[in-house]
Parts: structure tokens; C-alpha cells; sequence
């Protein structure tokens, strides 16, 4: 009987362990829109079932039906590529992947959001500046044709879906209500993130302002509350770096007022392969 007990006692533990070894684990970023976009990627697949009263700001918690048993790892948004080798899967936003890539490291794309996402990547200002000659000046030359060409030639790593340009009825480069011999030797600070954000402003933009005798500066940082909080407090005229929704978000949690002056492109999320190299753990063929 002894013996018995002790064989079920092993071969419990050794379902046990199984189990263990078997549990999903998923990196997504840890800030609400971009947890929210991230949950409805794998909802879209058919992967996980959320709470439609969370909406775009659903986090792990408004996960009514997980039959895989996933688990989250909850992580800045900035930092979920580093999580690659300790998690099965990663949903990575599309600017941190074109960065991780441009650095020299491999990413395995397995799914993506449809690339028809509301997530418009925008400039922002403060509210007090948005009908300034800065603004309108900054605004016009990112949201003129030689943007729009220099996503039209914007080549990504293989496997990566490019970022796409939502641009309308570009201009030329610049606002005819603008004064810009008043603005000559002005110098404009904006933050943004690397990829493909600071690469359209140091390669497209400064040159439009520039032959206006316009500086543009940019300060680039891979962080998700940097760029707010520096416009906010006036270190920087602009920021690009975020989509709408996280914009509307932050403001309305930090009691900042910043609006948008231009929507520029979308850059599609992504569910990555870390220790996991195809989709066959989720049930799934690539």
C-alpha cells in the first residue's frame, strides 16, 4: 500500500511539473492602451476573450476567457523585446520592434494587428502652443509629400511589417499662413523614439525647416512617459512617439493638456516568438 501511495504521490508531481512546464507565458507592454491593443491582438485571433466594457484600456484582469491558460508578464513598453528569452511569446508595438531590429537582433513575427489600426502615431504640443507658427510650421513639414515618399521607400528588417502612412493631402513642406522669415533662427526641440520616429525627423524634416533657417532638434529616448513630461514642462516644444489613444490616456492620468497637430503613420503590434519559435504551443499554424 506504501508503495502504491508513493507511485501516486510520484506521478502526481510529474503531471504537476508537466502542467507547469506547459503554462504560456506572453510579454505585453504594461501601460493601458497599449496592454488593451495588445489583448485585443490575441482576442482577434481567437486566443483570449475580453470584457467589452474594458475596451481599449483592458488589462489582464478583463481577461473573461483564457482556455489556454496564458500568462501575462506585464512590462514597459520599451523593455518587452529584452523579455524575449524568458518568455514563450512577445506582443511588441511596432516602433520598439523596428528600433530592437535596427540594433542588430532577430525578431520572429508570428502575428500582427491588420494593418488598417486606428493607432495613429501623432505630434504633440501643448495645448498653449498648438495654433502657434511653430506648430503650424513643425506641422506642415511632417505632413508633407516628401514624408509620405520617405514611407513609400521605408524599408524594414525581413519580417517586419512597414509602418504605413496615413498622411492626406500633403503639403509641400510648408504653411503659406506662416511667417517663417519671423522664425528664421528658431530652433525647435522635439522627442521622439528611434525608429521610424526620430529617423523622418532628422532625415526629412530638418531639411524642410532648415531652408527656412529653422533648427530642429531631436532628443531621442526609448521610454514611454519622457517625451510627455518634457513638453509638458516646456524642455521641448514636441513630442512623436505615441499613438492617439495613449495620448488621451496620459493626459487624462496626469492632468496634462496635450493635443494633437498631426497624425502621421501607423505602425502595426506584432506577437513575437522568445522561446517559442512558431505558434504550435497556442494551438496554431503560422
Amino acid at each position: 500500500m506504501k508503495k502504491l501511495t508513493a507511485l501516486v504521490l510520484a506521478l502526481a508531481l510529474v503531471l504537476s511539473l508537466a502542467a507547469a512546464s506547459a503554462e504560456i507565458t506572453i510579454a505585453v507592454p504594461n501601460d493601458p492602451t497599449n496592454e488593451g491593443r495588445a489583448l485585443l491582438l490575441l482576442e482577434s485571433y481567437g486566443l483570449i476573450d475580453v470584457d467589452d466594457n474594458a475596451g481599449i484600456l483592458a488589462t489582464a484582469k478583463d481577461v473573461v476567457e483564457n482556455p489556454l491558460g496564458i500568462v501575462f508578464a506585464e512590462v514597459e513598453a520599451a523593455q518587452v523585446p529584452s523579455q524575449l528569452a524568458s518568455v514563450d511569446y512577445a506582443i511588441i508595438n511596432g516602433n520598439y520592434a523596428l528600433a530592437y531590429q535596427e540594433a542588430g537582433n532577430e525578431l520572429n513575427p508570428l502575428l500582427y494587428e491588420n494593418a488598417d489600426s486606428p493607432y495613429v502615431n501623432v505630434v504633440s504640443v501643448k495645448e498653449e502652443n498648438k495654433d502657434t507658427p511653430e506648430a503650424k510650421a513643425l506641422a506642415a513639414a511632417i505632413l508633407s509629400q516628401q514624408v509620405v515618399d520617405f514611407f513609400a521607400a521605408y524599408e524594414t528588417p525581413e519580417g517586419q511589417v512597414p509602418p504605413v502612412c496615413v498622411v492626406e493631402n500633403p503639403t509641400d513642406g510648408y504653411d503659406p499662413d506662416v511667417d517663417y522669415a519671423a522664425l528664421a533662427g528658431k530652433t525647435l526641440k522635439v522627442v521622439c523614439t528611434l525608429a521610424p520616429h526620430s529617423f523622418v525627423l532628422d532625415q526629412v524634416v530638418k531639411d524642410i525647416l532648415a531652408a527656412k533657417d529653422i533648427t530642429l532638434e531631436t532628443i531621442v529616448v526609448d521610454d514611454y512617459i519622457i517625451p510627455n513630461m518634457q513638453v509638458d514642462a516646456g524642455d521641448a516644444f514636441a513630442n512623436f512617439f505615441a499613438h492617439q489613444p495613449y495620448q488621451d490616456d496620459f493626459n487624462k492620468n496626469n492632468g496634462t493638456n496635450l493635443v494633437t497637430i498631426a497624425g502621421v503613420h501607423v505602425e502595426p503590434m506584432g506577437l513575437y516568438g522568445g522561446k517559442q519559435a512558431d505558434l504550435t504551443a497556442l494551438g496554431a499554424d503560422e
